[in-house]
This record gives C-alpha cells, structure tokens and sequence, in this order.
C-alpha cells in the first residue's frame, strides 16, 4: 500500500471566517487525500492572525497524515484563535473626557464604530494596509487594531504618540473557522475530531502566543519609539457602557436571532464574571500587589 502524500500546497485560512469547501468522497478510508480550498483573511505571514492560520493548517496535515478539510446558514464553525483583550487604540491627541471624541475621525469598524457614534466620533472603515497611510495624512486622527505585538508591525506609533488602553470594542476577538455544513456532516468521527482538536488546539496557542509577545513588544514601543500609554478613564469608560447599552439595543430590535444571542451572552457574562471576580481577577490584583507588578 502506498504511503499517504501530505498536501503541501494549500490555501491557507485565517481572520474572522474561513470558508472551506470540498467533495467528500466514500469510502474516506480507502482515499489517499482530501482536497480543500481555504479562504484567507489575513495575509499569510501577518503575525498571529495569519501565521496562526498557517499553523492550523500544518497542524491537521500532520494529524492526518495529509488528508484535510454554522447551521442555519449551511456552515459548521467552531472557535480557531483568540487575540485576547485589543488596545483601545493610536490617538493624536489625549482623550481626558467623552467630549473629546467628538468629530474624532477613528478607524474603528463594527459595533465599537456603533458606540463611538453615539459619542460624537466619525467612524471609519478601513482595511489594515490602508490605516497607515491615512493616519500619516491626517485623513484619520485614531485607530484601533490589535495590540502592540501586531500594532508594532504597522508602525502607527509614527504618527500617533498616545497609546490608550483597555480597548472596549475587542475585549476577546475569536477567530472562527468555517466549513460547509453538508460538507461537515459526510465527514467520520474521527475526521470530525481531528479537525476540532487542530482548532481547539490553535486556539489556545495563539491566546498563549499574543500573552507572550504584547508585553515585550509594548515595552518596546515605550523604551524605542517613546509612545506614551495612556488608561482611559472612568468618565470615558462609563461613556462608552452607556453608549454600547445604546447600540446593543438597537441590535436587539433588529432581530429574534441578534436579542437572542445577546440575552444568552448576557447570562454567561454575568455567571463566568462572577466567578472571575473571586479567582482571576483577585488573584492578579494581590499577586502583582505582593510583587510589585505594575
């Protein structure tokens, strides 16, 4: 019997959805290799959330040995990385209070681009090759992205100083990947599970990946490039909370499916927060207390 070929060449997927498409052919035990196509988001080497995709993709090759690759809308999706709590973002100028967000023009997409709105802001959508060279012209006076270890990357710290945290948008961005759910379902248990533990598995190591290398990278950009990190304040903070309550909202009133999620998001937030609140939480604050971690 011939030895099974590893699939060398293959798409990679990456960023927010991945799309993976493919005949499965039967007996699946009996085939050498699973041909798949997978759409990539982010370019292919872009620090985890394009090397992550990559490391996915070996990852289940080698599981298996070079063989491969949600409901309502015919997709099968499950979680594939997380670049943890985002920065607030690059602004030009200090924001001590919500006013001066108005007629900000920030590049901040989605529903953070929603609540900025409703502080007065101007909303920009751009894509990340393009945020540079907009906030070099002045065209924008802020942006969000990622965090330090992928900010460094775009050189932003060029034209704007003040670096603020936490972000409010992206407090745990999940990277998803996407499958046909037919395709899915014609799979074995054993490729099902190979394929979720490839997922699983990268989840977590891109989460350990972005913890290792923010730190480093954000006391570079200070030490370097003399970027100046800022906190936004309760009065801003509060702002925002009351802003997102707005937005929420509306996205509640939109449909039965978006007032369903948020009400099953809300029940988890308040279960899983009570419980950080007494382990996590607690635990950094007197750990870095007792060592003098700041």
């Amino acid at each position: 019997m011939k030895r099974r070929k590893f699939i060398k060449d293959v798409a990679v997927a990456g960023g927010a959805t991945a799309v993976a498409a493919s005949t499965f052919p039967a007996p699946a035990i009996a085939q050498s290799r699973i041909e798949i196509a997978m759409v990539a988001t982010w370019g292919r080497d872009f620090p985890g959330l394009g090397t992550g995709a990559q490391r996915f993709a070996k990852r289940l090759s080698d599981m298996t040995d070079g063989r491969k690759l949600a409901g309502s809308f015919g997709l099968k999706c499950m979680p594939c990385g997380n670049t943890g709590v985002q920065m607030g973002g690059w602004f030009r100028k200090e924001i001590n209070s919500p006013d001066d967000l108005k007629g900000l023009k920030m590049r901040i997409p989605g529903l953070g681009g929603d609540v900025m709105a409703k502080l007065g802001a101007s909303p920009v959508s751009l894509p990340g090759g393009q945020i540079y060279e907009n906030l070099i012209s002045g065209a924008i006076d802020a942006t969000e992205w990622v965090g330090p270890w992928n900010d460094s990357f775009y050189k932003f710290y060029e034209a704007a100083k003040y670096y603020y945290y936490p972000g409010m948008h992206e407090p745990a961005s999940m990277l998803a990947l996407g499958m046909n759910k037919s395709w899915w379902e014609g799979l074995s248990n054993s490729d099902q599970l190979l394929i979720k533990a490839a997922a699983h598995t990268e989840n977590d190591v891109m989460m350990s990946e972005y913890n290792a290398k923010n730190g480093s990278s954000l006391d570079k950009l200070i030490r370097e490039q003399g970027v100046k990190l800022k906190r936004f304040n309760d009065d801003v903070y509060d702002a925002f909370g009351e802003a997102s309550e707005e937005v929420f909202d509306e996205a509640r009133q939109h449909s039965n499916l978006a007032n369903r999620i948020h009400e099953s998001f809300a029940k988890a937030r308040k279960d899983v927060g009570r419980w950080m609140n007494i382990s996590d939480q607690e635990y950094l604050r007197q750990r870095n207390r007792v060592l003098g971690v700041s």
